[in-house]
């Protein structure tokens, strides 16, 4: 069965967001060759949601990071220079806001306010 899953993010300048996922998110990393990063991610959820009508097509897909402060998390962030490129509102799955990393455009993070199949997540 399946053991896990391997997400990518397509970047401009693939050494700039290596660097940032690693210095300043914190995440760790193995080197796959020749400075290949590979990074180990906090676990994860997997939603599916209608494609045609919410100005998602199908066959798009989203990465969204989680936290649970989110107000704590982007003042550590925007302590490490961290440009953020939304402000955080309030929609009916949590909190939420959006974060540049450097060389790949723009991701999101969310304080999640719904129910959780992850136990560090779930009330």
């Amino acid at each position: 069965m399946i053991a896990g899953a391997h997400t990518l993010i397509y970047a401009e300048d693939a050494e700039a967001a290596r660097a940032f996922l690693r210095d300043v998110v914190g995440f760790s990393s193995v080197d796959a060759g020749g400075g290949w990063l590979i990074f180990a991610l906090p676990p994860g959820e997997l939603a599916v949601h209608p494609g045609p009508g919410n100005g998602k097509g199908v066959g798009n897909h989203e990465l969204s990071f989680m936290c649970h402060d989110i107000e704590a998390t982007v003042t550590e962030l925007k302590g490490k220079g961290v440009e953020f490129t939304a402000p955080v509102t309030e929609e009916s799955y949590g909190l939420i806001t959006r974060f540049r990393i450097p060389g790949a455009g723009e991701i999101a993070l969310y304080e999640p306010r719904h129910e959780s199949p992850l136990a560090e997540f779930s009330g």
